[in-house]
């Protein structure tokens, strides 16, 4: 999760919310990296999770990532609760609960939806503290 936070951090200072995800390889190595960049590149799917994915998608030179985790600051949304779905990879972790949009649980729950083909371990609220301060922040800052 340390290092899902440092990629948020990269967010820092422009208007994408800082969320940050990185894909992990069975051996423990980070093979793909993503923090969000909606607002930088105007693309709506720039979400952090989605990036980590592209990026874990190419170093591996295919789009499963069976055996792989993804860890992500903030529980996913519908759309990148499906691209972990579609993607194979066997576990997500993530920090905080998204009250609002979250689609692991919180809103709706995608990821363990037994009508799909497939189903990752879900560990959630990993350093939920930490990770749902930061988001305060933001958040605090943006609507002063």
């Amino acid at each position: 999760m340390r290092l899902a936070l440092d990629e948020a951090e990269l967010a820092r200072g422009s208007a994408d919310v800082p969320i940050g995800a990185v894909v992990v390889d069975p051996d423990g190595q980070v093979i793909g990296r993503g923090h969000n960049e909606r607002e930088a590149t105007g693309d709506p799917t720039a979400h952090a999770e989605v990036l980590a994915i592209r990026a874990a998608a190419e170093h591996v030179g295919e789009w499963r990532l069976t055996g792989c985790t993804l860890v992500v600051t903030l529980e996913p949304c519908t759309m990148c609760a499906g691209a972990i779905v579609l993607s194979r990879l066997d576990r997500l972790v993530f920090g905080a609960y998204d009250e609002k949009a979250g689609a692991v649980g919180s809103l709706w729950d995608v990821v363990r939806d037994r009508r799909l083909n497939h189903r990752p371990e879900v560990v959630g609220g990993v350093m939920a503290d930490e990770t749902g301060a930061r988001l305060r922040d933001f958040f605090t800052g943006h609507r002063s």
